[in-house]
């Protein structure tokens, strides 16, 4: 099942709290960067973000995103935007050092 687009801009919206957020598609999905960094993606009607030792202080459910990919956290409360960008700074922070 691909990522329906009504459910794509439903994030991308929810995501415009943050500057340079940047989406491409790929297969059907969509990845996310923050700043040139990838971050995450949308798999399946769903916001994955790559586990790193920082974010798993928000204790979020795994995920997988395709047949044969590592585990990836899901987000499920995009209405909390102050909580969705920290996730996602503190995300970004990790994978860019």
């Amino acid at each position: 099942m691909s990522t329906s687009i009504s459910y794509r801009d439903y994030v991308l919206d929810k995501l415009s709290c943050l500057n340079n957020i940047t989406c491409k598609p790929m297969m059907g999905e969509y990845l996310l960067y923050y700043e040139g960094i990838l971050f995450g993606g949308i798999y399946d009607d769903r916001l994955l973000i790559k586990k790193t030792k920082t974010n798993c202080k928000y204790n979020l459910e795994e995920g997988i995103p395709y047949d044969g990919a590592k585990a990836m956290y899901i987000i499920e409360d995009l209405d909390d935007e102050e909580n969705l960008k920290k996730v996602i700074i503190d995300t970004y922070n990790d994978l860019h050092k």
